[in-house]
Formats: C-alpha cells, structure tokens, sequence
C-alpha cells in the first residue's frame, strides 16, 4: 500500500505525521508530545528512557533546526502551495507540550535555536492564535532575556489580564484577595530566599536535572520526581508506551524490543539506536534477492528490459524513510553503473502511486548525492538525463537532498556545477520548481559556484513575489564588496539588470550602483549602461 505522505507534505488526505521525516530519536519525542496533558512528561519519559538505552546525547540543535525547516505545504481552498515550518504543522497539542518541554530542558538548549523557533512561533498567522502558546513563548523569552523587559512584563495577553483583574475584584472584600500577574521582584526573592537557609539548602539537593545534565527549572521538578518513581518499578515500559502514552504503540516504523535484562538489571538488547534495529518488512525481505537480480541485469544493458516497472519496485511504497534507507544499502545503489541508474530512476518515475516525498528524499541521496560529489569531469548524458528526470518530478527531494549538500560541500568543482547549472535550466522544471530551488539557495551562504548555478536559473526569468526578490536584491549588493573581480557575480548581476528590470525598484537601484562602484571585471561597462538603462 502506499505510504500516507505521497505527494506534498499537508497535502489534503494525508494521514502521516509531520515530523515522520525526522530521525527516529526526535519522531519518538514529538509523539510522546501527544499524549494529551501528560504530553510534556512522557517526553521527559522519553529522553530518560533514550538514556538508559545506551543513546547518543539527545541533539536539540538537530530539532530545532528541524522545527525551523520550511517545507511546501497546501493551503486553503484554493490549493495553493505555501512554505511552513514544522513547527507551525504541528498539531496544537503537541506544540503546547513542546513549549512546555523547552522551558523543562531550557538550560541545555542551543540559544540560537531556541530564539529562531520562538521567531517562527511568533510568525502563525492563524486568525486566532492559541493564548496558552502565546504565554510559554512569552516565558521562555524571559528566560533568555531577549525581547521581554522583565519589570512588569507578564505573559499573559491583555485580554486574559482584563479577565484575571475581574476575578479578583468578584471575590470580594471578605474573600481571599489574588494580585495582578506581574514579573516577580529578583532582590524580594533573594531576601526571602536568605532568610530561610534551611529550606534554600533542601531545594539544592533536590534540584532535578536535564537529560545532559543541567538544572531543569523549579516548575518542572515535579515530573522528573514523577519519572523517578515510575523507574522504581518493576515493570518498564517501552520507547513506544512512553510515546503514546502507555498503550499500544502507534509508531508502525519501529519495532518493540525485547526486554532482557541482566542480573545487574542492564539492558542486553542490541541497539545503539532504534533506526539501527529496524528490519525490512516481511514482503520486501522475501523479495530481495529478487530486486538484486533485477539490478544485476540493469548493469548489463537495457536490452529486453521493459518500459513499465516490475512489480516487485511497488513494495517500496512498504518501507518507511528508515527502512528506504537501510534497502538502498543492501542494494547498493550508489554503486548502479549511470546506465543502470537511468534506468531504475525510468521505473521509479513510472510507479503509480507516486512515491512519498520522504522516500524519495532517501532515494534521491541515496542514488545521485555520492556520485555527484565524486565526479572529476563532466557528468555524463546518462547521469544528466536521470537526474534532470527525477528532480522534474521529485524537485523537493532533490533540493533538500542534493541540491544544497552539493552547493555546500567543500569538494564542489567544475564538474558538479556544471551538472547542477544544467539542472535548475532543464526544460522539464515547472514554475513551482524553479521558485522552491531558487527559494533553497537563497537560504544558502553564497559564494562563487552558487552565483554560477543562480545565473542559470535565473536566465529562465523565475517567477517571484516582491519579498523573495527583495532577498534576492538584498544578497546581491551585499556580495557587491566581496566579489569585485568575479566574473560569475558580473554575470549574475548582468543577468538580473536585463531579465528582471521590470521589478527592480529605485532604492535597489541605487543598491545596484554602489555593488557596481568597485567591480574591476571586463563586464564593467556592460554592467554600467545596463544599470543606466534602469534609470531611463
């Protein structure tokens, strides 16, 4: 059967969770996040548990970018695509329980990460943003210092301040007076603190800690003394119960271990990981050696080969990411000849239903990434043919599996500019193709190869809105200082004063001007009767 998130990722009917993408530490968190009120605690339950396994330390600053990662996405009626977060595709219960889970686990969080997802989780433009959200945001800027005043900050909204003051004044004069939510004065606590050395003492020896050992928070002590007895008793539950909240696990991608203990009470399960122990489904073990069988025989020609896939290609709509990706291993496919990957990459194109975008992600390292990075000459027609075809159907896959780590890599060359050059211009690409590459390279650091494969994109004259050429604009005349003697970045901006002089506006015009001043390039004169043509 087919795995839920074909297609676009918040495409309607789609039934995967959003973060089943992510590495299998970090889907066992966000889902353990779902477990309702409790939702915050099992996920303390969770990274505990990660611990006992024998894990590597939890990579928060893995998460938070992740959380912070763009991805296309459908948006209302009309079915327009629109690029979103994680963070914001999460479900409301889960974000609230991660909000909570961040200000547990504050001290060993990555700083930058942490305020870029704030940024983000400011960004949600629902027309009635959830207040609770808004209150842990507001708190957790408060702990970093950033963005709030702490004298008479309060995180609650205005309106739920209104509420608050007239419960108060409803209690009456007999009742028990409440006071306004405002921030708590540092030296009051300090004093108060210092007159009860007893008590300060006893909360220092009880202080909990974080899952890489850093202090969690007072309010959160609470459930880690609650994890505490729970691992006191005999009974422990699974990865998965925790996840989901102590019933059945949900979690399809990942096996229940078995639970063998030593006389010490260690764990003789061997794991490293969870995504190391994964197995093959059943149907695709049994079917191996006859996918092996049928990429022998891509390597030997494409003689008698049939133009529609064999049927035995439509179980990897079984595998999840994980499982794609430990297949592709056994398989070998980085080590296809380019006239067997053509081939294969001709059947994968044919499967009805389409692959899952995660899938193809894995496929797409999986085929092209290492043997674009290796290349020391012009890729051949082969190689070209088949990445150009994926990357018209799969572009998102190919942008985040290929295009970017090729662009960023250190060993880029000629030979794997050339090829991406000759992609991002590829007749096969739609409109919406060439908008989310130029989107992922916008993102990037720029530099020399990046101006050559930005040139040829934009030669195809990208449809974009005014925010994303603004950014454009922007890069381009910060670069102007750094790039006086490159003829790629002459060409680049040769290339945006002549396609694009429709939408250049006269503050970026000037911009344009003073990136022009120091250029020492032959394109110089060129460069300046076009940026005078802009101002006629």
């Amino acid at each position: 059967m087919a795995t839920p998130d074909a297609g676009l990722p918040g495409a309607e009917g789609s039934e995967q969770a959003p973060w089943a993408q992510l590495e299998a530490p970090a889907r066992l968190l966000l889902q353990a996040l779902q477990a309702g009120p409790e939702g915050a605690r099992r996920g303390l339950g969770v990274l505990r548990a990660l611990g006992r396994r024998g894990w590597e330390p939890f990579d928060w600053g893995r998460l938070l970018e992740a959380l912070c990662r763009e991805e296309p996405v459908v948006q209302g009626p009309d079915g327009r695509l629109e690029l979103k977060p994680l963070l914001l595709r999460l479900p409301q219960i889960c974000q609230r329980n991660l909000m909570s889970l961040l200000m547990a686990v504050r001290p060993s969080l990555p700083e930058s990460g942490l305020l870029s997802v704030l940024q983000f989780a400011q960004q949600d433009l629902a027309p009635d943003p959830d207040a609770w959200l808004r209150a842990l945001g507001e708190l957790l800027r408060r702990d970093l210092g950033v963005g709030t005043s702490m004298e008479g900050a309060s995180p609650l909204s205005k309106k739920c301040q209104r509420q608050l003051q007239s419960l108060c004044r409803g209690l009456g004069p007999g009742g028990r007076r409440l006071k306004s939510p405002q921030s708590p004065d540092p030296e009051e606590e300090d004093n108060r603190d210092s007159q009860q050395p007893g008590k300060r003492r006893k909360e220092s020896e009880e202080e909990a800690a974080s899952p890489e050992g850093k202090r969690v928070p007072k309010r959160f002590r609470c459930w880690e003394e609650e994890e505490d007895d729970e691992e006191e008793r005999p009974e422990h539950k699974s990865l998965e119960s925790l996840a989901d909240g102590g019933g059945a696990s949900p979690i399809k991608d990942q096996p229940v271990m078995g639970a063998k203990t030593g006389q010490d009470g260690s764990s003789l399960e061997d794991a490293k990981g969870l995504a190391e122990s994964l197995e093959l489904p059943k149907a695709i073990q049994d079917q191996l050696p006859r996918l092996q069988q049928l990429l022998k025989t891509l390597e030997e020609g494409l003689e008698g080969l049939e133009d529609a896939p064999p049927v035995e290609l439509q179980l990897l709509h079984e595998c999840s990411p994980s499982q794609m990706d430990l297949l592709c291993t056994q398989l070998q496919l980085p080590q296809l000849s380019d006239l067997g990957l053509l081939q294969l990459c001709t059947w994968l194109l044919a499967l009805s239903p389409d692959l899952s975008l995660s899938n193809a992600t894995v496929l797409t390292r999986s085929l092209f990434l290492g043997r674009i990075l290796s290349l020391t000459s012009s890729a051949s027609r082969l190689l070209t043919t088949a990445l150009t075809s994926f990357c018209a159907k799969y572009t998102y896959p190919v942008c985040r599996a290929l295009l970017d780590p090729v662009l960023q890599a250190q060993g880029t060359g000629p030979a794997q500019t050339e090829l991406l050059c000759c992609l991002v211009k590829a007749e096969s690409l739609e409109p919406d193709a060439q908008v989310l590459m130029l989107g992922q390279i916008l993102e990037l650091p720029w530099k020399e190869e990046i101006f050559l494969v930005l040139q040829s994109l934009l030669e195809r004259q990208v449809e974009m809105t005014p925010d994303k050429f603004s950014v454009l604009m922007e890069k381009l005349c910060k670069k102007g200082l750094a790039a006086t003697t490159s003829m790629a970045y002459a060409k680049l901006m040769l290339t945006v004063m002549t396609k694009y002089q429709a939408n250049i506006t006269e503050t970026q015009r000037l911009g344009l001007a003073m990136a022009l001043e120091p250029n020492t390039t032959f394109l110089r004169k060129s460069l300046q009767a076009a940026l005078k043509h802009l101002g006629s």
